[in-house]
């Protein structure tokens, strides 16, 4: 009951600092959902990584714990990956005054959540948690190797690091690590299910 309290109270300070962020010069204020939007989807990224480095890790040294830490951090990362499509739906939204979804980047995110849901899925119907190890790394690379060679139409390039205005580069550094103690909050509960 702690760890959700602590869940929830991480998710309400996000949403929190996301509304008294700062505005941004040509987005004006919709600047914070794209600040959310970024801090979510790197969440996601770092648990995914995590994921295939651990599962490797475990293949290499056939340590059975570390393995089933990779299925925890790769349940976790694809979770946050699959809720970080709404909010970059809201993110168009406010943005682009509208749903781009032929944006490369969006149909590639879709793509993969719904191939990580069944490869997760099916990683979880067989007990051995090696099978999780060996497909995180892969899934973890060809994400990776997806966004670098996907083309972007709207979609700008990490915009909050490009920014020269403290305040925002603060903001977003902020709310990245608050998910990411949330995230470390999701791995916990999947790593519960592993015992």
């Amino acid at each position: 009951m702690i760890n959700l309290l602590r869940f929830l109270a991480i998710l309400a300070a996000v949403f929190l600092i996301t509304a008294f962020s700062p505005a941004e010069k040509t987005l004006g204020t919709n600047a914070r959902v794209v600040y959310l939007h970024g801090a979510w989807v790197w969440t996601a990224l770092a648990a995914i990584l995590a994921a295939g480095i651990t599962g490797t890790a475990g293949i290499l040294t056939r340590q059975v714990s570390l393995q089933r830490w990779s299925r925890a951090l790769g349940r976790a990362g694809l979770l946050w990956w699959i809720t970080y499509l709404p909010i970059s739906l809201w993110a168009m939204q406010a943005n682009w005054n509208g749903l781009f979804l032929s944006e490369p980047r969006w149909r590639m995110a879709l793509i993969f959540a719904l191939g990580g849901l069944v490869l997760q899925i099916g990683v979880s119907l067989i007990e051995n948690p090696a099978w999780a190890a060996l497909a995180n790394p892969i899934f973890a690379l060809l994400l990776f190797l997806g966004i670098q060679t996907t083309d972007k139409v709207l979609h700008p390039q990490a915009p909050m690091l490009q920014s020269h205005a403290l305040a925002i580069q603060v903001s977003f550094a902020v709310l990245l690590v608050l998910l990411l103690l949330a995230a470390w909050q999701t791995v916990r509960w999947w790593l519960n299910f592993e015992k």
